[in-house]
């Protein structure tokens, strides 16, 4: 169980209210209105694991189910940030109904006492040995006033290796502010979580000849100008204003023939993308010996085993957000692999 990981230093630190080992509830079991600790009437949950960050598609085709993968492997999206996870009438009805769930990114609290006490009651959180660790409490859930309770939120628990990284207890925060926390919510968060919400069309490249080609002869490969255009989602945070749109715009097309016995046309094997949006250029008849502009030509026969023909698009990311900002996002591709079957003709001289 996660929590139970906790160094016993850590654990004073950051206040643990309980006595055994705390973990998130919140999808552990169902009611007839949905999974346990979720607000009826809201989107907002229990577990500190669930985002509440909404992302729309806004332009693009649709049915694309391609994930980006970066071309920078240093590069990585946010871990976590704070939220705005409660309204003081939605806390008031989880503390007093469910009473089970995530109080903090490590932190669970299991019965009504302890979220009635803390938000209700106005008295200080207490570690694990039940002493006071100076977090003062609220009173009657800050209701009547405007504003939201705030914790850290980690979509991807393998990715968050710093226990100290959004471990603040659930915090109140005025409605329209940001809380001054390093780990705060901004376009550029919104930007990156939105990055693998970008889905794109699967990569199938034309072939003339599809599947089986010829030692020395010209293999063309085009792709049709309708599949692939840019791809814009908006990703928002409900409650703080905060908004970015990550957009995808294919760049170039390029080619891995699967084996050293084979030349690329262009020679880098980089497809770049025309002017209408097409990659590359149709077979015609009478082409077969010319050499096409996006392409690949086998110099030996695959015998036994197929060649691994593989083809990936670069899409261009970039994003703009709350109050003009923008930026770029490190590359993403996406790739496809076929096999192909290279034979060699036999000729005979009499």
């Amino acid at each position: 169980m996660r929590r139970a990981l906790v160094p016993a230093a850590l654990v004073l630190a950051t206040v643990l209210l309980t006595p055994g080992p705390a973990h998130g509830v919140g999808g552990g079991g169902t009611r007839g209105d949905g999974p346990v600790g979720e607000v009826e009437g809201d989107e907002l949950t229990a577990k500190a694991s669930t985002s509440r960050i909404k992302v729309t598609r806004t332009s693009g085709p649709t049915g694309g189910t391609g994930t980006l993968s970066s071309v920078d492997p240093t590069w990585e999206p946010p871990p976590c940030w704070y939220e705005p996870v409660f309204t003081p009438a939605q806390l008031k009805n989880f503390a007093e109904t469910e009473a089970a769930g995530d109080v903090s990114i490590r932190q669970g609290w299991y019965g009504e006492g302890l979220w009635t006490d803390h938000f209700r009651d106005g008295k200080e959180a207490r570690n694990y040995f039940g002493t006071p660790a100076s977090v003062p409490g609220y009173e009657n859930y800050n209701l009547g006033k405007d504003g939201y309770f705030w914790r850290g939120v980690a979509p991807d628990w393998s990715a968050l290796d710093d226990t100290s990284l959004c471990s603040r207890l659930m915090f109140w925060q005025d409605a329209g502010e940001v809380p001054d926390e390093p780990e705060a919510p901004t376009p550029e968060v919104l930007a990156a979580y939105a990055y693998d919400k970008v889905k794109v069309p699967e990569t199938e490249i034309e072939l003339k000849p599809a599947a089986r080609s010829t030692v020395n002869l010209p293999t063309w490969v085009w792709l049709d100008k309708a599949t692939f255009q840019e791809i814009s989602v908006r990703a928002e945070l409900p409650g703080t204003g905060l908004w970015a749109e990550t957009t995808a715009q294919p760049v170039a097309l390029h080619l891995d023939p699967g084996t050293e016995d084979a030349e690329t046309y262009p020679a880098s094997g980089h497809c770049e993308i025309n002017a209408d949006g097409s990659i590359g250029t149709p077979y015609t008849r009478g082409s077969a010996d010319s050499a096409p502009p996006c392409g690949i030509r086998y110099l030996r026969a695959s015998g036994g085993e197929p060649y691994r023909l593989t083809a990936s698009i670069t899409w261009e990311i970039s994003w703009e957000g709350t109050g003009g900002a923008r930026g770029d996002l490190p590359d993403g591709t996406f790739e496809t692999a076929q096999d192909m079957t290279v034979q060699e003709i036999q000729s005979v001289n009499r």
